[in-house]
């Protein structure tokens, strides 16, 4: 098959969709489809190139870098989106976000009568943080952003979503066409249990302390994640023997830090900055929890990640993470937002060192139905029904693909 695949985010980001397209477009082209890549160029000029034997076109953009760094925005890009139609003929499209750059390209594909799919990574909060005025008016900025997602994706022939809750969140907002859970996938050979990790070693490099119960949490340190409530959760803790380590970078840095200070937990929490991909497997490996506070996950690659190399998780009862954990068997959810829940549920975790190698025994159970591998030949069966017309508007997604992963397997 012939795959467009378009999207705001991809590569070089390291955001969760920019992660799932790289790897989807990577995996695609590893089955032998010719894809081709569309997103904004991260150097401002357009480009062509090819990259793990996908073609990247890369078109003219302006960077968003006050307001968010590693952001690009591709406007008025209808007419070079028509050229790559013209030259690779696409028999798929496959749009990732509802953005000006994915709304052009489904434009150009509806005109030549080529079948669409979409994933949503979007969720209102997602973008809260950078229209703080329109964003506190919460039904009315709700209902504004979800209006403007919807304009897009009704316009498709079907769409998919990371988890049962996403996909029931999209059919809760009026999404019209069908909606098929399909897991983001994540790449079990790198992330797994490794035992010969030298986890002093390792937690030392990134000024974590050898002795103490590490919670650890990996990703945009944005405050959409709500990593103040973790924060406020070690302050009503109070007790010496657990750190909270923060590896990532984004707009709520500064913020976080300063409310760590005004909290006084001193050494009790480190940041670590952004981690290198190359030592992330063994960070992961080194902790004793992960810990996911975020109240907008449709499903969350890094926790993913984190169960796959065989950790207990610290997961707010929200969205879709739920279906990542149950309470006791293989970590613990706590009541979004509330801090002082999170802190009896660190007590309960640091308290029973003996449920540790279980509970991270759980996790890697349920990591290994989310692999790359099978996320990969899910899209590819979607393409396929779509070009043989196996899919209508009455499809029901939950049920008509029969290949969804088991939420709680």
């Amino acid at each position: 098959m012939r795959i467009l695949i378009a999207g705001t985010a991809n590569y070089p980001a390291s955001n969760g969709q920019a992660v799932f397209t790289q790897n989807l477009t990577e995996g695609l082209a590893r089955l032998g489809h010719e894809v081709v890549s569309v997103l904004p160029s991260e150097t401002g000029s357009p480009y062509s190139a090819t990259r793990s034997m996908v073609r990247i076109e890369a078109l003219k953009s302006a960077n968003l870098n006050r307001i968010r760094s590693n952001v690009y925005f591709s406007l008025f890009s209808e007419g070079a989106i028509q050229r790559i139609f013209e030259s690779f003929g696409p028999e798929i499209v496959h749009v990732q976000d509802h953005y000006p750059l994915s709304r052009d390209v489904v434009q150009v594909a509806q005109r030549r009568r080529i079948r669409l799919i979409g994933t949503n990574h979007f969720m209102p909060e997602n973008l809260a943080a950078y229209v703080p005025v329109i964003s506190r008016v919460s039904p009315v900025y709700r209902r504004m952003m979800w209006k403007w997602m919807l304009e897009v994706y009704n316009r498709l022939d079907l769409a998919t979503a990371q988890s049962h809750a996403a996909a029931a969140l999209l059919r809760a907002q009026g999404l019209h066409v069908p909606v098929y859970p399909v897991s983001c996938g994540i790449d079990l050979k790198r992330f797994r249990p490794d035992p010969g990790v030298d986890r002093r070693a390792i937690r030392l490099r990134y000024g974590l302390d050898p002795e103490r119960t590490v919670v650890l949490f990996v990703g945009r340190v944005d405050r959409e994640k709500r990593l103040d409530v973790l924060l406020e959760a070690l302050y009503l803790l109070p007790r010496d023997d657990i750190q909270l380590a923060i590896a990532g970078r984004g707009a709520a840095d500064k913020g976080l830090q300063a409310l760590a200070d005004r909290l006084n937990l001193g050494d009790r929490v480190r940041f670590t900055g952004f981690v290198p991909g190359e030592d992330l497997p063994a960070l992961l490996n080194s902790a004793d929890l992960f810990a996911m506070p975020s109240e907008a996950e449709l499903l969350s690659i890094a926790t993913l990640e984190a169960m796959a190399c065989g950790r207990p998780v610290l997961l707010a009862n929200a969205v879709a993470l739920p279906e990542l954990a149950s309470d006791g068997v293989n970590g613990y959810l706590f009541r979004p937002g509330d801090a002082a829940d999170a802190a009896r549920c660190l007590a309960l975790f640091a308290d029973d060192p003996a449920s540790w190698r279980q509970m991270g025994l759980a996790s890697l159970e349920r990591a290994r139905h989310h692999g790359m591998e099978s996320t990969v030949e899910r899209y590819e069966t979607l393409y396929k029904g779509l070009l043989d017309g196996a899919y209508t508007a009455t499809t029901d997604g939950d049920r008509g693909l029969g290949q969804t992963y088991s939420a709680r397997a």
